[in-house]
């Protein structure tokens, strides 16, 4: 069979190697498997995994993260990045425990969850659901563009989508893809990025000086403080203020800041004192 020596070859590398003491991997759970996926976009393992932890100590159900408000949210969220995640994973508790409690079993169900696009859809059907489904994001890209692309560029998702519908393991899905990924992170860390001969790669902007710096220093000043003026919000952040201005007004419209009377605090915060 065309895929049986790379099926054997990475089932016996992921035995060996891989990465199996993580937590979001000794659970099925689709609430602790949605909380992973949303944490893992963009965010180093390393980097979740006290997150994570703290995360589904402090909020273990869909019930009990939908009766909190988003302000006690983004102050768990602190460190990750892009907390329109953490946002988008509190209306989802909403939604789930206003339905009756249970998640959705298919991918598209799933998709209809706020925030919850293709790819996490498809991954919480697969490690919660043992789906067989077709999945494709940076590591499993890499995987593929090293066995079956080695000498070509701008290889399209479209060409390498394929490949892994045809070499997936129909009976074991779930711990396939766990061995894709696992195999993937190790070829970026020991080769030149195969990546980077993909159509799909976008080097990630410097974050230093970013207006993803400065959202963060905003979020993490207000999760801390009382109300807080603009000048007084501005006078205690530290990274590039030629963003602020842009970075303060897209978080008020994103429902992250909610301003009143000229004062800014995180969304639903109402019960801070002012001062």
């Amino acid at each position: 069979m065309k895929y049986q020596r790379f099926q054997q070859y990475l089932v016996r590398w992921y035995h060996l190697y891989g990465r199996h003491e993580l937590p979001w991997r000794q659970t099925t759970d689709p609430y602790a498997i949605l909380v992973s996926e949303l944490m893992l976009q963009q965010t180093q393992v390393e980097r979740v995994i006290p997150k994570y932890q703290a995360f589904m100590q402090k909020f273990p159900t869909a019930k009990v993260l939908a009766s909190v408000q988003l302000d006690e949210v983004l102050r768990m969220w602190q460190g990750l990045g892009y907390n329109r995640r953490a946002k988008y994973l509190l209306q989802t508790a909403s939604a789930v425990t206003s339905a009756g409690g249970e998640f959705p079993k298919t991918e598209e169900d799933l998709r209809a969850l706020p925030g919850i696009g293709p790819y996490t859809a498809s991954a919480v059907a697969c490690f919660s659901y043992n789906m067989p489904v077709t999945l494709i994001e940076t590591n499993v890209r890499t995987v593929f563009l090293y066995h079956f692309f080695p000498d070509q560029t701008q290889v399209s998702d479209v060409e390498i989508l394929p490949l892994i519908k045809a070499s997936l393991d129909q009976k074991y899905p779930r711990e396939w893809y766990w061995a894709l990924m696992d195999y993937g992170s190790y070829l970026k860390k020991v080769l030149p990025n195969p990546n980077r001969r993909s159509r799909q790669y976008n080097k990630q902007a410097k974050f230093i000086g970013s207006k993803r710096q400065v959202r963060g220093e905003i979020l993490r000043v207000l999760a801390t403080q009382t109300r807080m003026t603009e000048p007084e919000l501005q006078y205690l952040l530290t990274s590039n203020p030629e963003h602020y201005a842009t970075a303060l007004r897209d978080l008020v419209g994103e429902g992250l800041v909610h301003e009143q009377s000229g004062k800014y605090g995180l969304a639903n915060d109402t019960a801070q004192k002012e001062v």
